[in-house]
């Protein structure tokens, strides 16, 4: 079916071959002969175009005619027929968003160009106002890609996706790497509202995979709450890698774009928690002693500087190892490397999961001990310092050491 064009004349013979001419071109017409009838019919349902004349009977003008069509539809295309001696109004019409003008007698000619005008005008408005909303959304996305802060990552990300699904509220749930779900983020929700969520939308958390549908509608059970019935569960996938879901509250089925929008928006956030993730990783190898895996001196600052602006006793225990210089003359620097992987295992079987236990340099290490007072870190140290003894080190390579 052809564009729809709403033709307004108060002369019945111009309604008539005005729209003749334009049935004839292809298009779909309806006729008005004044205000009041073309109100009734612009609000009844949607046309392409409005073409009116100037003067039209009654108070109320094209001129009014087109302000309320433009209220009614924004988008609308107007076209304004004026006779030779009224072209001042009709180039006001032009200033206040007319897209044409044509002087009566209108030709055929005339009255199709006018209108095939007034239509790719439209459809140009329409295409930027398309590629404005996709360039806002590609800004949205780039914003949450590039993110490297948690705290500001989530709740943006959160607000995006919510906003494109037309919702006031949302929230992140991330799986465990025991598959245990679990909220980590919430945008307009506030107390238990994100677990309660979570709750109710399990059955359905347990069911999705990498592979599957982005967007998944949920029926919550037991809802009460007016326009919340729903949730639109969008898994947060990346390089194959379930990494989470946004569950959006919505009041029904999104629109389609919407969804595309929505599911754009989560493959950024699913980009942005890899990146963190991997830069934790990072981060991580940066605190570590290569040969022994313990904590390095880096990490002993920021332990340290933790420890003094608490408010609880702290030990520090200093420790080296006696002769290990004779370790690597007997059995070779290879094995001395070796005994110091072990005497850190030892080390670590000796204190608490939260000390801190560093490799400071050479065959030095350091425990940092929080909670426990001077007393405490004596009876830790003896202990530390009897397994050390009694262990036998290089056994695998039939050395049986003893340090």
């Amino acid at each position: 079916m052809g564009s729809a064009v709403l033709l307004v004349d108060d002369e019945r013979f111009a309604r008539t071959v005005y729209s003749d001419y334009l049935r004839s071109a292809g298009y779909e017409v309806e006729v008005a002969e004044g205000f009041e009838s073309a109100l009734v019919l612009l609000a009844t349902r949607k046309f392409d175009v409005l073409l009116t004349d100037v003067i039209l009977p009654g108070s109320r003008d094209g001129l009014a005619l087109m302000d309320a069509a433009k209220g009614l539809d924004p988008n609308i295309g107007v076209i304004v027929i004026t006779a030779l001696d009224k072209v001042d109004p009709a180039v006001r019409a032009m200033r206040s968003g007319a897209s044409d003008y044509l002087v009566k007698p209108v030709t055929p000619e005339a009255l199709q160009l006018a209108v095939q005008r007034c239509l790719a005008t439209r459809a140009l408005l329409s295409e930027n106002q398309v590629l404005r909303s996709h360039l806002k959304l590609f800004e949205a996305g780039q914003r949450i890609a590039s993110s490297l802060e948690r705290e500001h990552l989530v709740p943006t990300a959160l607000a995006a996706v919510a906003q494109e699904l037309e919702s006031p509220a949302a929230a992140l749930f991330e799986r465990t790497a025991e598959g245990a779900w679990l909220p980590t983020g919430a945008h307009g929700m506030a107390g238990e509202e994100p677990r309660e969520l979570l709750e109710r939308c399990r059955g359905t958390l347990e069911g999705l995979d990498a592979y599957g549908a982005a967007l998944t509608a949920v029926r919550l059970p037991g809802s009460t709450e007016k326009g919340a019935n729903h949730a639109a569960l969008l898994t947060v996938v990346n390089d194959g890698a379930l990494l989470g879901a946004v569950a959006v509250r919505v009041s029904g089925e999104s629109r389609p774009e919407a969804a595309m929008g929505a599911a754009f928006l989560c493959r950024h956030l699913a980009l942005a928690l890899a990146n963190l993730g991997r830069l934790r990783q990072v981060e991580n190898l940066a605190y570590l002693d290569d040969l022994t895996h313990l904590y390095n001196v880096r990490y002993l600052d920021l332990a340290l500087d933790r420890a003094i602006s608490g408010n609880r006793p702290f030990t520090v225990l200093f420790m080296d190892l006696d002769r290990f210089k004779s370790v690597n003359d007997q059995h070779g620097h290879l094995s001395g490397s070796t005994l110091l992987v072990e005497v850190a295992r030892v080390l670590r079987s000796c204190v608490r999961d939260e000390d801190v236990v560093v490799r400071y340099g050479g065959d030095e290490y350091v425990c940092l001990l929080d909670g426990i007072d001077s007393g405490g870190g004596l009876k830790v140290a003896e202990r530390i310092r009897r397994a050390i003894e009694d262990h036998r080190y290089l056994s695998r390579e039939g050395a049986r050491v003893r340090v």
